[in-house]
C-alpha cells in the first residue's frame, strides 16, 4: 500500500495537471470551453469520491487482501474509463439526433438528487446482483485468492479465484456509476472531447484517494447533500435547455420556448464549487466537533 505522503503527492500532481489542462484549453480554445472543463471535472471528481464508498464495501465484502487492493483498483478504474468512453460516444450520438433526450436526462438527475437527500439510494451492505449469483452456480470458484491470478489449481482441479467475481462486481458497478455520471456531464457541455477529458482527469488519482481517505470516507457526511444540489441543478438546467430548443409536438405545439433563460457556464461552475466545497467544509467541521466532544 502507498504511504500517505505518496498518496498526497500523486493526488496533488493529477490535480495540478487538470488545472494546467484547463488553462491550456482557455489559452487555445477560449474561456467558455475552459469553464466547461473545470465544471465537468469537479462534478465527475465529486461523483467519483462518492463512488469510493461502494469500492470500500466491495473490498470489505470480498475480503480483498490489502496488498491486492491497488491492483484491483487499477483494473476497476481502467474498466470505468473504457465504459465511460463507450457511454460518451453513445450519448453524443443520441444527443445530436434527439435533443428531447435532455428531458429524460434532466428528470433522471433530479430523481437521483432526491434519492441522495432522502437516503433512498444508499445501502450500507453489499448485495450481489443477479449476474454474479448466476455465475456462482455455473462455475467453480475457490474461497482463497492466488495473488493477482484469475485461475488457480486446487487438489488437481482448476478453479476461478474470487478475483474474477471482484472484477465483474466492479465492472457492473461502474456501469451503474456511468448512468449518473454521463447525463451530469452532458448537462454542462455538449463537446465529447471535454466530456471525455474531464472524466479522465477525474479518474486519475482516484486510486491514491482511496488509500488516503480510507475509513474517513464515511465521515464526509454532507457529500451526498452537496452532490444532490449539483445533480439537481444540472437536471433543471438540462430541462431548461430542452425547453429552449423544444421539438416535442405536445409541448408548446412543438415550438421552442424562447422565454426560458439559458444558464451561463460561469453560474454552473459557481454552483458546483459552492455546493461541493460547502459540503466538504461542513463535513470537516462536524467531524472536528465530534472529536472535540469525545476528548
Amino acid at each position: 500500500m502507498p504511504s500517505t505522503k505518496e498518496c498526497v503527492q500523486h493526488i496533488a500532481f493529477f490535480v495540478v495537471m487538470a488545472l494546467i489542462f484547463g488553462g491550456l484549453m482557455w489559452f487555445f480554445a477560449g474561456l467558455k470551453p475552459a469553464i466547461e472543463f473545470y465544471s465537468g471535472w469537479l462534478t465527475e471528481y465529486s461523483l467519483s469520491i462518492d463512488n469510493l464508498f461502494v469500492f470500500v464495501i466491495i473490498m470489505s465484502n470480498f475480503s480483498v487482501p490489502k496488498q491486492l487492493q491497488k491492483f484491483v483498483l487499477s483494473i476497476g478504474i481502467t474498466i470505468a474509463l473504457v465504459l465511460r468512453g463507450v457511454f460518451i460516444l453513445i450519448g453524443a450520438a443520441i444527443i445530436s439526433r434527439f435533443t428531447w433526450v435532455f428531458f429524460l436526462f434532466g428528470a433522471f438527475l433530479i430523481v437521483t438528487a432526491i434519492k441522495l437527500v432522502t437516503g433512498g439510494d444508499e445501502d450500507e451492505e453489499y448485495h450481489e446482483n443477479g449476474l454474479i449469483r448466476a455465475l456462482r452456480k455455473v462455475i467453480k470458484i475457490t474461497d482463497e485468492y492466488d495473488g493477482e491470478k484469475l485461475r488457480t489449481v486446487k487438489n488437481g482441479a482448476k478453479y476461478w479465484t474470487p478475483m474474477l467475481i471482484v472484477f465483474l462486481t466492479i465492472g457492473t458497478t461502474d456501469v451503474m456509476f456511468a448512468f449518473d455520471s454521463i447525463p451530469a456531464i452532458f448537462g454542462l457541455t455538449k463537446d465529447p472531447f471535454i466530456v471525455f477529458t474531464s472524466n479522465v482527469f477525474a479518474l486519475l488519482g482516484l486510486q491514491q484517494l482511496y488509500f488516503l481517505l480510507g475509513e474517513l470516507l464515511d465521515k464526509l457526511v454532507y457529500l451526498p447533500l452537496g452532490l444532490s444540489v449539483v445533480l439537481g441543478f444540472i437536471g433543471v438546467k438540462l430541462i431548461m435547455e430542452a425547453l429552449h430548443g423544444n421539438s416535442l409536438p405536445f409541448i408548446n405545439g412543438g415550438q421552442p420556448i424562447a422565454w426560458v433563460p439559458e444558464v451561463p457556464t460561469w453560474l454552473s461552475l459557481a454552483v458546483i464549487v459552492v455546493a461541493i466545497g460547502g459540503a466538504a467544509l461542513a463535513s470537516v467541521l462536524k467531524m472536528r466537533a465530534i472529536e472535540a466532544k469525545e476528548k
